[in-house]
């Protein structure tokens, strides 16, 4: 099963999601059902973080000065029969303003489906893997909710 830690790095998450572990928790389960996802054993951490904190790890990092909704630091460390994929850092205010016109559970599931596509291999440097990207974000999202 895949499993991932939540780090609370931002109190304002606990106002939209009041147990993130259970809802992540939940939304693995159901995609650990899922031919492609059955029989992995992985594990990830989300740090629930704000825009200060990301825009120090984008600069830390990236060496990028600007705030951004999703980070990612894939790490592949095998454990028994567990494999930690790395860690994913996602920020509050942004999916907080992109809920307005959606939902905030819609655009954190997003996030954190687009950062762990990431941890798994996948890239957008070029539009042909940009493409190939955003179509299995849909699949997965649609796990979850209606979309288009």
């Amino acid at each position: 099963m895949i499993k991932a830690n939540v780090i609370s790095g931002n109190s304002n998450w606990k106002t939209n999601i009041k147990k993130p572990n259970l809802y992540l928790k939940k939304r693995l389960k159901i995609l650990s059902k899922k031919p492609t996802f059955r029989n992995k054993n992985q594990e990830f951490s989300i740090l629930l973080a704000n825009n200060k904190l990301m825009k120090h790890l984008n600069y830390k990092f990236r060496k990028k000065n600007k705030t951004t909704d999703v980070l990612s630091f894939p790490l592949k460390i095998k454990s028994k029969n567990k494999l930690y994929i790395g860690d994913i850092a996602i920020s509050y205010e942004i999916i907080k303003e992109r809920s307005k016109d959606t939902n905030f559970f819609l655009e954190f599931d997003k996030m954190w489906i687009h950062g762990y596509l990431h941890l798994v291999g996948y890239d957008h440097k070029k539009m042909i893997d940009f493409k190939k990207m955003l179509r299995k974000e849909k699949l997965i999202l649609k796990y979850f909710h209606k979309v288009n």
